[in-house]
Parts: structure tokens; sequence; C-alpha cells
């Protein structure tokens, strides 16, 4: 997921309506009733992080539920402790303080174990990582708390929680789609304009289901996806896009980019991984497989990552650089282009 959306996978949203009779009780010990399996403390933590809504409205820990409130709340999902190997696999840390931390992902690098990759992930070397640090009340050991994720082949900026209550205040802010993330890709074409918006529902492709795919607004199919973006450099068969992500579906960027004519310069997914614009000669399409092997993954990286920090308040905001494997693509279609414009 360029960035995934922190959907089911990452949190829970549960929703009860209080029945006509029910008597006046404190919410946090509602929610520990209603919910049974999660603890007083995650739910006050909850509460604290403004994941408890009533009627829509944030409400503290001694409120009273009263007969027909709709109650609301937005839960962080965890690893359970032992269902991940801690590995000393080294991290590219940015940033870290006892809420939370961000790093670097390089390219080819998994976020979570699965079927394909039990291990070798970023969350096997974030739990051995978590386990040198001092052990605090409500910190996460051997349980990453990892609120969103970008795929296996694109670089950038993840964020990472460290305790319950900085995952539940993340958990609100990448539900209500307040974090800032923007990324740069390389794109086969150029946009027809210099900046734009594309709002097509993205749902399961209808034949295979690794992929995503476009829907019809009108079908009711797909989830609402929105994607602005910006052109910051022409090189007439490439160009190289500034993506701002509005919502965060699965593959957003990549199965909008191609939506609009232009696919993420090398997405063996979304077919990017052909010659899209330019001759079928031999010599030059030797030129972009060269680029294909100096670049072997899709142009994407997620270059920019802002969020309120959970426990200061204080806005914070990260840059990283453009990798060395896109910057050296970028290079050789500007020294093309201006050979053919020589010529």
């Amino acid at each position: 997921m360029e960035d995934k959306e922190y959907s089911e996978e990452f949190y829970e949203h549960l929703r009860y309506v209080a029945d006509p009779k029910q008597q006046p009780m404190r919410i946090d010990k509602f929610l520990v009733i209603k919910t049974e399996r999660i603890t007083r403390n995650k739910i006050q933590n909850a509460i604290r992080a403004g994941s408890v809504l009533v009627n829509d409205k944030q409400v503290k820990s001694n409120h009273k539920v009263k007969p027909g409130e709709v109650i609301r709340i937005i839960l962080p999902k965890t690893i359970k402790p032992g269902e991940i190997i801690p590995q000393d696999i080294p991290l590219d840390i940015r940033y870290e303080d006892d809420d939370l931390l961000v790093l670097y992902k390089p390219p080819g690098m998994v976020v979570h174990p699965g079927i394909a990759n039990k291990d070798g992930t970023l969350v096997n070397a974030l739990a051995h990582h978590f386990r040198q640090l001092p052990v605090m009340e409500g910190n996460l050991p051997d349980r990453p708390g990892i609120v969103h994720r970008i795929d296996k082949n694109t670089s950038g900026l993840l964020l990472v929680a460290k305790s319950e209550f900085a995952m539940s205040h993340l958990a609100k802010q990448f539900f209500d789609h307040t974090i800032h993330r923007r990324y740069v890709a390389i794109v086969w074409s150029e946009p027809e304009d210099d900046e734009g918006t594309i709002t097509e529902n993205i749902g399961r492709h209808p034949r295979n289901r690794t992929m995503m795919a476009p829907c019809d607004p009108g079908s009711g199919e797909g989830k609402r996806a929105i994607t602005h973006y910006k052109v910051l450099e022409r090189l007439y068969y490439v160009s190289l896009v500034e993506f701002e992500l509005e919502t965060g579906r699965t593959h957003q960027i990549r199965v909008h980019s191609k939506s609009i004519g232009c696919p993420v310069f090398n997405d063996d997914k979304y077919g990017g991984d052909s010659v899209v614009k330019g001759t079928v000669f031999t010599k030059y399409r030797r030129f972009v497989e060269n680029c294909f092997d100096l670049m072997p993954r899709q142009g994407l990286h997620a270059r920019e990552l802002g969020f309120v920090h959970p426990t200061t308040g204080k806005e914070m905001h990260f840059e990283c650089e453009l990798p060395d494997d896109m910057q050296k693509v970028l290079e050789r279609w500007r020294t093309y282009l201006a050979g053919r414009q020589k010529s």
C-alpha cells in the first residue's frame, strides 16, 4: 500500500447503541462489558486519544452512558506476543522518542510477516529493536505498533507507535484522514494537466484478486479514493509526479496513475514494466530495459509524512530524499531526452 488504508487490517471500528433501559454507567465500564476481550486500560487509552465517540462527540472516562446513545470506538489492533521472531536487522530510524518512531523503509523490504515472508521483515526488525528498549508501562515489547504500511517495492517513510496510547491516538488520525502523506513517482508519459485530482473509487480487480482496479462510481462498488497530483518534471517519455493521498486505499497511487494513462514506471502489476511511450525499436527498448535493471521495482517513494504528536500535540513533519535508484533513472531519462532534442 503505497500507504494501505488504515482499515480492518490495522484497526477495528466498533459501534453500540445503548439499550432503552440502560442505567447510567461510566463509558469505560460500559465498553469493558460490551467488548469483553478488550482491557479497561486499552479502552481508557482510546478515550484519552479521542477515539471514543458518543453521538459523534468525544467524551471523558467519567461520561455516563444514557439510553439510546450511539457509542463508537476505534481501536488499533496489535500483534499478540510470541507471534513474531525478533531479528537483528538494521533499521534506518529518522526520529524516535518514548511514544513513536519514524523510519525509512528501503525498497525490497516487506513490512509484515506473511505466508511468503515469515521472517526478515520490518516487523521482525522492530521486535528486536523494541526488546532493547527500557520496559515502561504501556509500551509494546514484541508487538511493534504498525499503523500503516507501504508496499515491499515502495521506498519511504513509515510511522510506528511504541505505546498503547500512541497507537490509539495515531489510529484516530489515520481514521480521520488527517495524516499528511506525500509521495513522488516516476510515471510513464505526461499527465495532461500540471496538477489535478483523481477521484475514482477503487475495489478488487474482478479477475485478479491480488490487484485493485477503478470502479464505476454509479455501481456502488469499491471504496472512495481521492488522490491529488502535481507534475514536478516533464521528460516527454516519463514524468516525475508528486502525489498526495486524501484517502489511502490499497495500491491507490498505482491504480489512479494508471487510470490517467501514466502507470508507475516499472510497475509489473499495473502495466508499467513495458514500453508505454516511445518507439518499439531495439535500441530504445534496450535503453528502457536498462532503466528497469537499474531500478528493479516500481518507481514510487513515500517522501513526506506529517502528523500530530500523541503526547505533545505538536505538528510533526518529516521528509526523506529520493533514493539512488530513482535518481539514477531520472538522470538517464534527462540525458536521453537532451540527446534526442539535439539530433
